[in-house]
């Protein structure tokens, strides 16, 4: 059975995503776009928008453009949405780099999508730098302060308008995502993804041109970058930017510029239900708590939701598809649903196993069709083909279910990754990871829940040498991925359970 949203389908604009963002910003010309939440910095509109064509003139006369990829690895600040939208302006293409990797992650996804500059801060200048010259790029550009080439440099006549492209085919955006398994993968994302979906959220989640959010989640991530700072500008908002997470700060930031709608993940949202310090601020102002990227319980939602007087929401998306599939409409909201189809969108519930939709209620697969559904995986046809069937079908590898109401609710994972604050953690990376140690000989990774987290990668070791103990393969793991990435639990096993096939049967370890 196929399931529809009840929004009927909106227009979709013919235009580039930096056009549709600033729609607006010559009428709100004078109005914060941005503030800095550290230093309290304002970048109007009318400066955001000039610093825009003025960097895409200086990209475009030193030959960026179509078929340019530069990548971003920034903490962020309004500079990241001048470069992104400098770099898109100009008909390049975007690859968003998490800033916690270590180079050798940078260059792997430097050296996978093509890259040939880096922008980066300088506080990840000797990362970026090490990274760049393992794939051989020459081009470090630094945001601010920092021993590189400074974005300064790189300004020049503002463009009139958009460079030619064929807003339906050409990749603007490529960030990186795990999809239901295995390494990262570059998710291409056109400009007709990342519009399509801009207008399918503001006509599911409409805002008020005089409402103010607060933005920790990253813009390299697609949540951040999508909802936080594309949807935020495109509808008119001001968009208060922090390149971390400090609960105190969030709170000074909330009652200081009077955040309306607070954009989280559970770990947050948690603090929100039980923290006692929350108690002596004003939050007042705040609206709305939204969370996404990772499932929130309906106890702790209700909770924080109380606690500030506000309205409580959940959403569904993924990378793929840029990212919004699902949400909570104001005044809709259901314990621990992640809401209705948004317009457009198409939806079926399937048996994994036999391809069939199950009966009405039942729990299977979610599927998703629509125009924010991505291009495919960047130089992997095979993966690609793997997500999306024939048919424009994504497979999103989460098992969930629907009321009569038309909620939907995820009920498990079929994909294998492990979700950490977030933040996608392949098991075969660690895997493979710790297999490279002399001292295992077989090894297997599971995600288990965590309160604070969401969910933290438990290792299942069989040993080689029986010196090794849960501290040394912790160590050994730590000092080679992000601090997400690491290992917090491990337990020595005699074999790892596999299939006839050798596949491991992490149903099994689950269970134990």
């Amino acid at each position: 059975m196929i399931h529809t949203s009840t929004h009927s389908a909106p227009d979709y604009p013919d235009v580039s995503v930096t056009e549709y963002v600033l729609r607006h910003a010559e009428r709100l010309a004078d109005k914060p776009a941005f503030i800095e939440g550290g230093s309290g910095r304002v970048v109007t509109y009318a400066a955001l928008a000039d610093r825009i064509r003025s960097l895409a003139g200086g990209l475009q006369a030193r030959g960026v453009g179509v078929g340019t990829t530069w990548a971003v690895m920034a903490p962020n600040v309004p500079e990241y949405a001048v470069v992104f939208h400098g770099l898109a302006y100009a008909g390049a293409t975007v690859t968003t780099l998490n800033p916690t990797y270590g180079a050798e992650e940078i260059a792997q996804q430097l050296g996978d999508s093509g890259a040939t500059a880096i922008v980066t801060v300088e506080l990840f200048l000797e990362t970026a730098r090490a990274a760049a010259e393992q794939v051989g790029i020459e081009t470090v550009v630094v945001i601010g302060p920092g021993d590189a080439t400074p974005l300064s440099e790189l300004f020049g006549t503002p463009l009139a308008s958009q460079v030619a492209v064929d807003c339906a085919d050409h990749v603007v955006a490529l960030p990186y995502s795990s999809g239901t398994t295995g390494f990262p993968k570059g998710v291409m994302l056109t400009h007709r993804n990342l519009v399509a979906n801009l207008v399918q959220t503001e006509n599911h989640l409409p805002l008020d041109e005089d409402e103010v959010a607060y933005a920790v989640l990253p813009f390299f991530h697609i949540y951040g970058m999508q909802i936080l700072m594309n949807y935020m500008l495109s509808v008119g908002l001001t968009v208060v930017t922090v390149p971390r997470f400090d609960l105190v700060q969030m709170l000074e930031l909330t009652q200081k510029h009077r955040i309306t709608r607070l954009y989280l993940v559970p770990p947050i949202v948690l603090a929100l239900a039980k923290h006692p310090i929350i108690d002596s601020y004003d939050l007042s102002s705040v609206r709305q708590i939204f969370s996404g990227a990772a499932p929130l319980g309906g106890e702790v939602a209700e909770a924080a939701s109380a606690r500030l007087g506000c309205s409580m929401a959940q959403g569904y998306g993924m990378t793929e598809l840029s990212p919004v599939t699902h949400a909570v409409r104001e005044g809709d909201y259901k314990a621990g649903s992640v809401g209705t189809l948004i317009a457009d969108t198409e939806a079926r519930i399937v048996d994994p196993d036999t391809g069939r939709d199950v009966d009405e209620g039942e729990p299977g697969e979610i599927w998703v069709r629509g125009p924010q559904v991505m291009k495919g995986y960047l130089n992997n046809p095979q993966a690609t083909a793997a997500t999306i069937d024939p048919d424009g079908w994504l497979h999103t590898g989460d098992i969930g279910q629907r009321d009569d109401d038309g909620h939907f609710f995820i009920v498990d994972r079929l994909k294998e990754l492990i979700k950490v604050k977030g933040f996608q953690v392949p098991p075969a990376e660690l895997e493979a990871l710790l297999l490279t140690h002399p001292g295992i000989a077989d090894a297997a990774v599971i995600g288990i829940p965590d309160d604070e987290s969401g969910e933290l990668p438990k290792a299942f070791v069989v040993r080689s040498d029986d010196a090794l103990d849960e501290d040394a393969v912790m160590a050994f793991v730590a000092a080679r991925v992000s601090t997400y990435k690491r290992v917090r639990l491990v337990e020595f096993m005699d074999a790892i359970p596999k299939s006839a096939s050798g596949k491991i049967l992490r149903r099994v370890l689950r269970e134990a």
